[in-house]
């Protein structure tokens, strides 16, 4: 265990040198800040709305942003190691393969927990102490959710970015796939199951569909943060399908856990068996 949080320390302090949390954080805090204010925009508005329709503003932006953040910092993990020639040396050293990748992922785990948490955290205490829109302990009892969820997205998709860069040779190939792994939760599978529904003229009804949603942590994700509001279902599209099967939030960050551990697990089992 030790040389996994040696592994993990060196791992973090690279990141934070990189400057990579505080890159993140700025760009959280000011967008979430800046869907605080200007999200009413639209309708001729300006000033914080309610805390419903931030959320929903900010849920929909941390399910685009965050998987793709994550899966920027981790896809080169090991193959990136593989390329510059210094995996063999960490394999040389006195730690498990399994030692050195749950290492690594604890380390860029911790950078993206740390950003989020610094680049929300601060957008709810400028909203706190320049509007009073609501109680504080209601605010912060909502973005404290929303960051411990947001954080848990972002392993989901560190996890498969480790699965993924342990599968290929090439840095340019794990990249690829990266984004289309992105591509795909993200964009294409709300689509797909859009199709899905049409093309079957409805026969894969509100029995089925929610739990084809929680096949997406993108989508647990945003049901998990909408379910403990009163409009939730208002402001999310495909996620207004599970409003009848009242998933609670604990259930659904049990989901979110599972995303986490099961691809880190297939990572370990690749990496295990994996020839550099």
């Amino acid at each position: 265990m030790r040389a996994v949080w040696i592994v993990a320390r060196k791992e973090f302090r690279d990141g934070m040198r990189n400057r990579w949390a505080l890159a993140i954080a700025l760009v959280f805090g000011l967008l979430a800040v800046g869907i605080a204010y200007f999200g009413p925009a639209a309708s001729g508005a300006s000033g914080f709305a309610s805390l419903a329709a931030t959320q929903a503003s900010l849920d929909s932006l941390a399910a685009f942003l965050i998987p793709l953040i994550a899966l920027l910092l981790a896809y080169d993990a090991m193959v990136g190691e593989q390329e510059q020639g210094t995996l063999l040396l960490l394999l040389s050293y006195p730690l498990s393969r399994v030692e050195l990748l749950m290492g690594k992922f604890l380390g860029d785990g911790a950078i993206l927990a740390l950003a989020t948490a610094m680049g929300f955290g601060a957008a709810a205490g400028l909203i706190n102490l320049l509007t009073h829109p609501v109680g504080s302990l209601v605010l912060w009892r909502a973005f404290g959710f929303f960051i411990v969820s947001a954080t848990l997205l972002g392993l989901s998709f560190i996890a498969i970015a480790y699965l993924i860069s342990v599968s290929v040779t090439e840095r340019a190939r794990a990249a690829g796939l990266a984004l289309i792994a992105w591509f795909v939760f993200v964009l294409m599978f709300d689509m797909g199951l859009l199709g899905l529904l049409v093309a079957t003229k409805g026969a894969v009804g509100r029995a089925v569909f929610p739990y084809l949603l929680l096949l997406n942590p993108t989508d647990v994700f945003r049901v998990a943060n909408l379910t403990g509001l009163d409009s939730g279902h208002t402001y999310v599209g495909m996620a207004d399908a599970v409003a009848g099967h009242h998933f609670s939030q604990a259930w659904l960050v049990a989901v979110l856990v599972l995303w986490v551990a099961v691809p880190l697990g297939a990572a370990a089992w690749r990496f295990h068996r994996w020839e550099p």
